[in-house]
């Protein structure tokens, strides 16, 4: 658990679910542009608040964002997706949104399914 009482489990899966429900398409508030993938998501600590109030270390992804990168005013889009290395800023600069879609899918799914088999968590289980 987190600080803020979050489980980093339930946080990857209501990722998860956001992202499958098109959470990611247009949004109303700012349909000029595309959402940020993470830092427009309700698990942001800052979503919703221009003033970005909590800082990036407080958010439960700053454990999958590379040592060098923690730094960054926005370090979650160093969260490398692909084996490859990809990293959500990669696919902002040579991808599609269709393209990070899917590495995030694959990101999501691959963590959720390793932190279940380290608690010991039954596919089965972890479903319902």
């Amino acid at each position: 658990m987190a600080q803020d009482g979050r489980d980093i489990l339930e946080v990857l899966r209501f990722e998860l679910s956001f992202l499958q429900d098109g959470g990611y398409g247009r949004s109303p508030h700012a349909p000029w542009r595309a959402p940020a993938v993470f830092e427009d998501s309700p698990i942001c600590p800052n979503f919703c608040d221009p003033a970005r109030p909590h800082p990036c270390e407080s958010c439960l992804l700053e454990q999958f964002v590379p040592e060098g990168y923690r730094a960054e005013a926005a370090p979650c889009r160093f969260i490398e997706l692909t084996a490859q290395g990809q990293s959500v800023e990669d696919f902002y600069r040579t991808g599609t949104q269709a393209d990070m879609e899917e590495a995030l899918a694959g990101w999501l799914r691959a963590q959720i399914e390793r932190i279940e088999q380290e608690r010991g968590i039954s596919r089965k289980e972890g479903a319902a």
